[in-house]
């Protein structure tokens, strides 16, 4: 048994050294360049160990308002791109014979470069000298003003930007629940059908229970990664999105290391541990909330 345990160890071994040195050490060493107050990377001091770092990144409006559009983009994409996703998997998986094209129209997407698809979209929303853009021409074919969505309003900006990332992320959800509903047994829709069961509740009280583990992890991974969202601003406004109003907490900490304001490691790790803690406290809240309402 014990010479069992020594190859498994030794199988692990690998991957064990590959996380403990670019996951588990690199954790460490931000928590720790967190608390160093007055970080100088060139010589490598400082002059004190506190949470200097974190009031002022608390106090930053730059990151104040990366905050703001990431739980925005965060509590508006997530849902809606898992909501769509089932709606088209359903609406897929009645369709037999041209299922397999209409996956891989759906799929193209996601393995389409995330800053094309970001230009695709800025040509689409953004005014010019010579052109409105394609949905300001939309818009006032039918009466409306048009809108300068990527150097316009506030709002207008957010809403390119949550269109955008909706977008991007929905073949994903759309190939994982689809497959997640070519594994449901035909037994449960074969005796519902019997019963004269009507299809909102055979939605709603077979295939959303039976995938709800796929739900699931959709959400736990679309929360993570909508809060780690920084490519996507890019594509559409720019490298300078504190000036946009549109900059995310990743894009606060890159900003913080390499941008117009870099050469701050201490505060860059500050707010990444504050990330860290941000999506740790919704993951868990998602686990707590998944014991009720999701069926394995």
């Amino acid at each position: 048994m014990e010479r069992q345990n020594w190859k498994a160890w030794l199988y692990l071994m690998p991957a064990v050294l590959f996380l403990s040195a670019f996951l588990v050490y690199p954790l460490i060493d931000v928590f720790i360049y967190s608390f160093e107050e007055g970080y100088n990377s060139a010589s490598q001091n400082f002059f004190g160990v506190g949470l200097y770092n974190y009031e002022y990144v608390l106090h930053d409006p730059y990151f104040l308002q990366a905050v703001k559009n990431t739980f925005i983009l965060v509590f508006i994409t997530v849902p809606v791109s898992t909501a769509l996703a089932v709606l088209i998997s359903v609406g897929l998986s009645s369709i037999q014979k041209l299922r397999d094209l209409y996956q891989t129209v759906y799929f193209l997407p996601y393995v389409t470069n995330t800053l094309a698809v970001g230009l695709v979209f800025m040509i689409l929303f953004k005014q010019t000298p010579y052109s409105d853009g394609f949905i300001n021409s939309i818009i006032t074919f039918f009466g409306g003003t048009a809108i300068d969505f990527i150097g316009g309003p506030y709002w207008a900006k957010m809403l390119v930007l949550c269109i955008y990332t909706v977008w991007v992320v929905l073949p994903f959800k759309i190939l994982v629940l689809t497959s997640a509903l070519a594994s449901v047994n035909q037994d449960y829709y074969n005796a519902a059908k019997v019963d004269g069961t009507p299809k909102l509740r055979i939605f709603t009280k077979i295939t959303l229970p039976l995938i709800s583990p796929t739900l699931f992890y959709l959400i736990i991974t679309g929360f993570i990664g909508a809060f780690k969202a920084y490519s996507d601003a890019v594509a559409l406004f720019g490298t300078d999105l504190n000036a946009a109003e549109m900059n995310t907490i990743v894009g606060y900490v890159y900003d913080m290391l390499y941008g117009n304001s870099g050469g701050y490691p201490s505060y860059a790790s500050a707010a990444a541990i504050i990330l860290f803690a941000i999506v740790l406290t919704i993951t868990v809240i998602n686990l707590l909330v998944s014991r009720k309402h999701v069926h394995y």
